[in-house]
């Protein structure tokens, strides 16, 4: 990671972008008392890619050397030559997105190592076993990982970029007639394990938290299937703007047949909706996954897809603004080095509103107050279906009994064009990884909205 790119901008003839990357990640988990992981993952590599006479021309090496840098250069332009005999496309130059040079803070040398971690998450799991004897599984895990990006385009772009993200995950199991009942909760976000947690007893209150729900799902209903008015808390709202509609908006999906690509410049939500793919910075702090330039070297933009119920925009690498005519927005990303930048969201959120989201709760005469999901799917159609793993009932404006595991489903454009309240609150979802054909983080999340959803029944 200290090779100096610069040194070989000499080599860079056509449109060509230079990077070396390395991702780091630590698991440690505890399963029942025992320590079950305890792994950490290097890969680091150098990767080209070479824009010539219409074709892309890709190679990656994983040693980040001279020898390296030489070869994917080299690789990469022979690629792209090939590929434009093969295949003959019109020459047409990509966008210039101008001379830029961004540098993140560097990562600090004094980073914890496992067997510094491995007593944290001991003692956290002694408090679980030790209050809560009634719970028949326990589960504490640690997962940190690192990206650290140097880039150089022909351009003339250079850029550094280090995210940092740590996480804790802490699930409970009670057994409720032979079946097993359970609780997940993921705590942390962006930063070191030492900036985002400074003691176990920290958690502790959080851990009671999930308990008691816990436990008010184990004496849950059955929710009754059909259409119905929901409060959907920020972590249902996340999952649906970034599944159902951040998707729809990508422009590569755009091409190959999305629906958004015949709504462009028309409704597809209710006025109150606004949704926003962020690069860095919102709503005056930084963003879970700050981007600020892309590995195509784009200065990221913020891509506004909603704007007041109007679909506005979609989201771009330098190809596809160039085939939309518009500027890119900076939305090009790879996970590893051996990958391909693709158009991949960033922090995909709907704005906040007025409402305050006890009110929403309060003026619902039969519905649902819904608050965890679990993994989710949708289509280009906008379809979507989620799980939920915490909800309650609400009759009469109060929230009433917990309700067991469910699904929500629909169409996203016809569900956001039900939306009648957005409250106040915003929260973002940080521990997110999208898996569109690579992994990658992503940030998500949003106010509470009331909408008519389809949920499951028994």
């Amino acid at each position: 990671m200290n090779t100096n790119l610069f040194s070989y901008k000499h080599l860079l003839s056509a449109y060509t972008e230079l990077r070396c990357q390395e991702n780091n990640s630590l698991v440690i988990s505890f399963l029942q008392g025992d320590n079950t992981t305890n792994t950490r993952l290097t890969t680091s590599g150098v990767s080209a890619r070479v824009y010539k006479k219409g074709a892309w021309g890709f190679a990656s090496h994983p040693e980040i050397s001279d020898k390296g840098v030489r070869f994917v250069l080299d690789t990469a332009t022979r690629n792209s030559n090939f590929l434009a005999a093969k295949e003959p496309q019109p020459d047409i130059p990509l966008p210039h997105g101008g001379v830029t040079t961004d540098r993140d803070t560097p990562e600090p040398q004094n980073q914890l190592r496992s067997e510094d971690l491995v007593p944290f998450l001991k003692e956290i799991d002694h408090y679980i076993a030790t209050k809560y004897p009634r719970i028949s599984s326990r589960t504490v895990s640690l997962n940190c990982s690192e990206l650290k990006k140097t880039l150089l385009n022909s351009d003339g772009v250079s850029a550094y970029s280090y995210l940092p993200r740590s996480f804790i995950a802490i699930g409970m199991t009670v057994e409720q007639e032979g079946a097993p009942v359970r609780l997940q909760e993921l705590f942390g976000g962006r930063g070191q394990f030492t900036d985002l947690f400074t003691a176990p007893e920290a958690l502790f209150s959080k851990i009671d938290w999930l308990y008691e729900h816990l436990m008010r799902k184990r004496e849950g209903i059955f929710a009754e299937a059909g259409l119905k008015t929901c409060v959907l808390a920020p972590e249902l709202t996340g999952i649906l703007a970034h599944e159902a509609i951040g998707h729809t908006c990508e422009a590569d999906l755009v091409l190959g047949g999305s629906i958004a690509g015949s709504h462009l410049g028309h409704p597809v939500a209710s006025p109150l909706v606004s949704l926003v793919d962020f690069a860095h910075t919102a709503l005056g702090a930084t963003c879970p996954v700050p981007v600020v330039v892309d590995d195509e070297g784009s200065a990221a933009q913020d891509a506004v897809l909603i704007d007041r119920g109007i679909l506005k925009g979609f989201l771009h690498n330098k190809e596809s603004a160039r085939h939309f005519g518009v500027a890119p927005t900076g939305n090009a990303r790879a996970f590893r080095f051996s990958d391909e930048p693709l158009i991949r969201m960033r922090n995909t959120a709907i704005l906040p509103g007025t409402a305050k989201l006890e009110e929403m709760i309060a003026s619902l005469d039969d519905g649902y107050y819904l608050m965890r999901p679990s993994n989710g799917q949708a289509d280009t159609t906008s379809e979507f279906m989620f799980g939920v793993t915490l909800g309650y009932e609400v009759k009469n404006g109060k929230l009433g009994r917990a309700i067991k595991d469910t699904t929500i489903s629909g169409m996203a454009f016809q569900v956001l064009q039900t939306v009648s309240q957005v409250s106040q609150e915003f929260k973002w979802i940080s521990g997110g990884m999208c898996g569109k054909k690579q992994l990658i983080p992503v940030g998500m999340g949003g106010p509470a909205l009331k909408c008519q959803v389809m949920i499951g029944g028994r």
